[in-house]
């Protein structure tokens, strides 16, 4: 059997991409300088959380994924990122290939809470790989890749927060309910509000506005009377 061997050299955000979109650049190597006819490669990529520390700012952001940290000895466990699918033109010895990954900004989903959260560093990153391989000099054979390979990758948080702000520049991403949506849209309709960012702050104002007053302290003065005063007739 072919022993192949994976490694991660690098990674970009995808300018052109019509959705955030991550390329990560994947080494492969055959032993020995075999020769491989085709690879039909998946790579399942996971987060690694325990493999690096967090700041205060961090740790907050964290808080709703894995709790508060005297719980993170148990709760900080990986997360799944993405699982994606390659075909790998024939090559001899060694090759590389992008491995394109679609991503969302979509924080109902666990990875992108991670990610967003981060402030700077790294993302450890662990690349599980399986598939079929096309191998032989002479002949044509077809052969698993073995179930134990792997590669570790160190993302930067700067490549992440560039992709997201290529497609949604100083903004977040909100998902609700197809009839909460329609509400939303009747109510900016009616008010003829020209964005959604107005329409959510008209929104944030009235609830601010219904709030009650909150009590004013009281001082002592304005209340006890004051030795030797008078109190009218």
């Amino acid at each position: 059997m072919t022993d192949l061997t994976f490694q991660c050299t690098g990674v970009r955000a995808d300018p052109y991409a019509a959705g955030p979109t991550l390329v990560f650049r994947l080494r492969v190597t055959a032993a020995g300088g075999a020769r491989v006819h085709a690879l039909a490669l998946r790579c399942q990529i996971r987060i690694e959380p325990a493999r690096r520390t967090y700041g205060a700012a961090e740790g907050e952001g964290l808080a709703d994924l894995f709790g508060e940290r005297s719980r993170w000895g148990a709760t900080l466990q990986p997360v799944q990122f993405a699982q994606v699918s390659v075909m790998v033109p024939g090559f001899t010895g060694e090759t590389e290939t992008d491995l394109v990954v679609p991503c969302t900004y979509d924080m109902d989903i666990g990875s992108t809470r991670y990610l967003g959260a981060l402030r700077e560093g790294e993302v450890p990153l662990l690349m599980l790989f399986s598939g079929t391989a096309f191998t032989g000099e002479g002949g044509f054979r077809v052969e698993p890749v073995p179930w134990d390979r792997e590669a570790s990758y160190r993302m930067p948080v700067a490549v992440w927060r560039e992709m997201v702000e290529q497609h949604f520049p100083g903004c977040g991403w909100l998902r609700l309910p197809r009839d909460t949506m329609d509400e939303l849209l009747a109510f900016r309709s009616r008010r003829a509000l020209g964005s959604w960012e107005a329409t959510v702050r008209v929104l944030l104002d009235a609830a601010g506005a219904e709030q009650p007053p909150a009590p004013q302290p009281v001082r002592l003065g304005a209340v006890l009377r004051r030795a030797g005063e008078r109190t009218a007739p």
